[in-house]
C-alpha cells in the first residue's frame, strides 16, 4: 500500500485543527499509511486553488474546501 499524504490547508484555526485531528482518526481507523502536512501560507493554499478554508488535499488533490467534515465523511473521502 503507498503512503498516502494529507494535508490541511488553513491559518491554523480551531476548525484546521480539528479537521486535522479528524483526518488522523479517520485515516488511523482505515488503517491508512499516511502522513500529516499542514499548510498555513496563503500563497501555496492559493496554488490549491482553494479560496475557502478549512480544506482537505490527498496526495495534492483537493478533497474538501470551506467547511469541517466529520470522521465519516473523512473516511469516505480518504478510503
Amino acid at each position: 500500500m503507498n503512503r498516502c499524504k494529507i494535508q490541511i490547508l488553513g491559518s491554523g484555526c480551531q476548525k484546521c485543527r480539528k479537521l486535522a485531528e479528524y483526518a488522523t482518526q479517520a485515516a488511523d481507523e482505515l488503517g491508512l499509511d499516511w502522513e500529516l502536512e499542514k499548510i498555513t501560507d496563503p500563497a501555496r493554499i492559493a496554488g490549491f486553488g482553494v479560496m475557502q478554508t478549512p480544506a482537505l488535499a490527498v496526495d495534492g488533490v483537493v478533497k474538501l474546501a470551506g467547511h469541517l467534515a466529520g470522521v465519516a465523511e473523512l473516511k469516505r473521502l480518504l478510503g
